[in-house]
């Protein structure tokens, strides 16, 4: 059985696709690249990254040349041997995901394996409901080819497991690598690559599509699961007298059974993949006539967390004050702002006539975007952005550190510090000094109980 691949076309060139084809590359393979976005193209021809990654930039200036980019995707298919489709999936309103970009591209694909002889394997990488890789995926090529699934062409159901900010680490050194396959030729090619690209050695896990894909969105909605759970850890150990939640998860995370991954009592989860992978499980048990309530709880749990921060700091907040939010991303090293809680949390102020100061090391240009397309007229005064760490803490009554980016743990105590009543500092990842801080700054460590000397409870009900 012949799996050797030498030449690779990648269908997408977001914030996954793009990473891809550069690891691709990175470890020898020629890649064609192909979308409909003639920006994103010509960044790719030139060498330059069309999407904020770390680390991308490098890869495409060293490796750059054996990338060639496209408009054109049965061309990029015709000149190569695996096709990898990573285009958006859009959530539909009851939770599951459309498959309005993929058929397309599948329509496309199946114009080119209708004119090539040779065998060639197409690899499904974006996230798709249970019942879509083995369904209108694979009739969709079967119809539009004229060829058998299996025989004349593969496929595969392929997510990769990655986190904006650490894509290309991610995809080097994933923990697992998942294969739903139509045969063993088929699984055997992506395998090769993978194993080729890949600089551990990770367990790969070979199974059917209904089975692989119901594992992508049982892994993502595990681990919001944990994270919501730690935040409920996190808010008990508010109400109580010296307790820190960072001590109790570093405990309980010793047991095998548990872990640390994901296990740090903060603010909600956000981001393009949990929340929607989350509610499309459940969407996908009620379809079923199963059981939805962990998923259902999960989500409703963490839409709730941004109710818990905003009554915190409107708590601390003194009568025409002004709120500092730094962070904006949904997580640290991404300019990703989809369901940010510091996103969330400035609209929320913002609406309540409060005005706040924002400030993301990246992130900055599509916060303004959101916040414009949503934002009421009256509440434009009072949402201002600051281009300079240190300026929106001097001029913010209460600091709010909402995405652990590295950054924000290099503060200074000159910029926190302030002549008359002290600026309040709500430290949500327990990033900074708390011993330090609260010489001249009133300092709330989420996760964290009141001192037993301390007489008036921290705690906030949500």
């Amino acid at each position: 059985m012949d799996t050797r691949v030498s030449k690779i076309s990648v269908v997408g060139l977001g914030k996954l696709g793009s990473p891809m084809a550069a690891c691709f590359a990175s470890k020898g393979y020629r890649v064609i690249a192909a979308d409909l976005d003639v920006e994103k193209v010509g960044a790719i021809n030139k060498k330059r990254a069309p999407v904020y990654e770390p680390g991308l930039q490098e890869l495409l200036t060293k490796y750059g040349e054996r990338i060639t980019a496209t408009q054109d995707t049965a061309a990029s298919v015709t000149t190569s041997d695996v096709t990898f489709i990573i285009v958006p999936t859009p959530s539909e309103p009851e939770g599951g995901f459309s498959l309005r970009h993929v058929l397309p591209v599948c329509e496309s694909i199946g114009l080119a394996l209708r004119r090539k002889q040779e065998f060639h394997l197409v690899v499904l990488t974006s996230t798709v409901m249970p019942g879509s890789t083995g369904g209108a995926v694979r009739a969709t090529l079967e119809q539009v080819s004229g060829k058998r699934c299996g025989h004349d062409f593969g496929l595969c159901y392929s997510p990769e497991f990655i986190a904006l900010g650490s894509v290309i680490r991610n995809l080097l050194n994933p923990d697992f690598i998942l294969i739903g396959e139509s045969d063993p030729r088929s699984g055997g090619m992506v395998e090769s690559v993978h194993k080729n690209v890949c600089e551990n050695d990770p367990p790969i896990a070979r199974m059917n599509f209904i089975n692989a894909e119901l594992a992508k969105l049982s892994i993502n909605t595990f681990v919001t699961t944990k994270i919501t759970f730690a935040n409920m850890l996190s808010h008990i150990c508010e109400c109580l007298p010296d307790a820190d939640v960072d001590v109790v998860t570093s405990a309980i995370g010793l047991d095998s059974r548990i872990g640390h991954k994901y296990l740090k009592g903060a603010v909600g989860y956000g981001g393009p993949c949990f929340p929607r992978d989350n509610r499309a499980l459940a969407s996908l048990a009620r379809q079923v006539g199963a059981s939805a309530f962990l998923a259902e709880t999960t989500d409703k749990m963490n839409r709730i967390e941004i109710d818990r921060l905003t009554a915190l700091v409107k708590q601390k907040l003194p009568r025409g004050g002004t709120v500092g939010i730094l962070g904006l991303a949904y997580k640290p090293d991404t300019d990703v702002v989809e369901e940010s809680q510091g996103l969330f949390l400035a609209q929320r102020l913002a609406k309540d006539g409060i005005s706040v100061i924002l400030y993301d090391p990246a992130a900055m240009a599509n916060a303004r975007h959101v916040l414009r397309s949503c934002q009421a007229p009256e509440q434009e005064n009072e949402v201002r952005f600051e281009d300079c760490l240190e300026a929106c803490v001097r001029k913010a009554d209460v600091i709010v550190v909402v995405t652990p980016w590295e950054e924000f743990r290099s503060l200074k105590s000159a910029t926190m510090r302030r002549h008359g009543s002290p600026r309040v500092i709500i430290d949500c990842w327990r990033l900074l000094n708390r011993e330090e801080l609260e010489l001249f700054a009133d300092y709330v460590g989420y996760g964290t109980g009141p001192r037993s000397s301390e007489r008036e409870s921290a705690c906030v009900l949500a």
